[in-house]
């Protein structure tokens, strides 16, 4: 039962945290750029966390292959239960991502 629950657990969290660490990470080296460009550092980061939002949920998630077999398994071969594992899997990912952006945008002062 505890490795189910381990098991489990690591299959949500990386998902969330590797989707968190993409915007934030992405949106804070990404706002350097700002510092050679004259731009606003800021804004370049509320910028780039509103852009790759979307990217970061595919890396969350492992890409799209992955995702889509289990999809397929869960609706074609009756195993509710795979469907369900992916769908928490992508939930977590957009979870990571949305938290990723309300952090970016809190620490840049809004849009």
């Amino acid at each position: 039962m505890g490795v189910l629950i381990v098991s489990t657990a690591k299959e949500l969290l990386l998902p969330f945290f590797t989707a968190l660490g993409v915007i934030v990470g992405g949106a804070l080296i990404g706002s350097f750029a700002a510092f050679f460009t004259e731009g606003s550092p800021l804004a370049t980061m509320n910028e780039l966390a509103r852009t790759i939002k979307f990217w970061a949920i595919l890396v969350g998630i492992g890409g799209t292959f992955n995702m889509f077999k289990g999809i397929e398994s869960g609706v074609f071969e009756g195993q509710p239960l795979a469907l369900l594992r992916q769908l928490l899997v992508f939930s977590s990912g957009y979870l990571g991502a949305l938290l990723g952006y309300w952090v970016i945008v809190t620490l840049s002062g809004g849009e």
